[in-house]
């Protein structure tokens, strides 16, 4: 779902750029007041395990494939505003190191997914409380559509023409999309339940352990996962390719991690583990480093 450089204007990814800034700002601020210190250990295992599940796109439809978004599990899990910033630190790092949507598009990727895709997820959850299972399943299936259906409205904008057939299949797609989110966030949290059902319920900091067994779960996912991921393209590069554009991406820059691939080594199988460890560390060190940040206390304006 990550949109990269090539396909929109830069009066609209110039204008999501400008509006992300603000919107992650308030966020983070309100993170800074708002979270629960006993959540923040879980800041850096959730993050690289999110970052971990998207590496693994699975089948939707023929020749298209998915992959968990992972917004609204963050959102149950640690609360909307730190899941936004988890989100934004995730978007960022695939941007800039595995050049997974484009930099100029930067601020679109992020307030489609971080803002509004969390946002929509975790209102749903909120509003469903006495029927949690429910509440997730809606919101993770709602925070896909209207991620993806931002970022449908942006090439529009952008002036690419959809005519109706293959914009009817595109969001068929993501409905499908959309419904495995669903049904793989409830598992996931109904999983976390397992190995400590006050984390999601009420404040309580996990044990070393209990994280330990989230972080095992994101390298497995990494070093085994790759193995049945899909090849096929995503939601994205499928619509652009129907639509003929797809030679209209390009990536500013050139990087050793692009396509979550370690170039440098020979077997393929290993070159995508060892991008996805990289990875990992990546995100859990970013993530350290904004537990640091949300540890500063904020006090609200009188």
């Amino acid at each position: 779902m990550h949109i990269p450089d090539g396909f929109l204007t830069p009066p609209v990814w110039a204008t999501l750029d400008i509006l992300a800034v603000p919107c992650v700002g308030l966020l983070t601020r309100r993170a800074q007041r708002s979270t629960d210190e006993s959540k923040l250990p879980l800041l850096g295992v959730l993050g690289a395990f999110v970052f971990a599940a998207q590496m693994i796109n699975f089948p939707v439809g023929p020749g298209v494939s998915g992959h968990l978004v992972g917004g609204t599990l963050l959102a149950a899990t640690l609360g909307p505003a730190p899941a936004a910033v988890v989100m934004t630190a995730i978007i960022a790092l695939q941007a800039l190191v595995f050049q997974d949507g484009g930099i100029l598009c930067l601020g679109a990727n992020i307030f489609n997914m971080a803002v509004a895709g969390v946002l929509a997820g975790y209102l749903p959850y909120r509003l469903l409380a006495n029927r949690k299972g429910l509440g997730l399943f809606v919101g993770a299936f709602l925070s896909v559509l209207v991620s993806a259906s931002l970022a449908l409205a942006e090439l529009l904008f952008s002036g690419v023409k959809m005519p109706s057939g293959i914009l009817g299949v595109s969001l068929g797609f993501f409905v499908v999309s959309a419904l495995l989110e669903g049904g793989i966030t409830v598992a996931v949290v109904k999983a976390i339940d397992r190995l400590n059902p006050a984390w999601v319920a009420t404040p309580q900091a996990p044990s070393r352990r209990q994280t330990g067994w989230i972080a095992l779960a994101a390298i497995l996912l990494v070093v085994a996962g790759v193995l049945f991921a899909s090849a096929s393209p995503d939601g994205i590069e499928k619509l652009s390719s129907d639509l003929g554009i797809a030679s209209q991406a390009k990536a500013l820059f050139a990087t050793p991690l692009a396509d979550y691939e370690l170039k440098a080594l020979p077997a393929e199988w290993l070159r995508k583990a060892a991008a996805g460890l990289c990875g990992l560390a990546l995100i859990y060190l970013a993530c350290l480093g904004l537990e640091r940040l949300l540890r500063r206390r904020v006090l609200p304006e009188a």
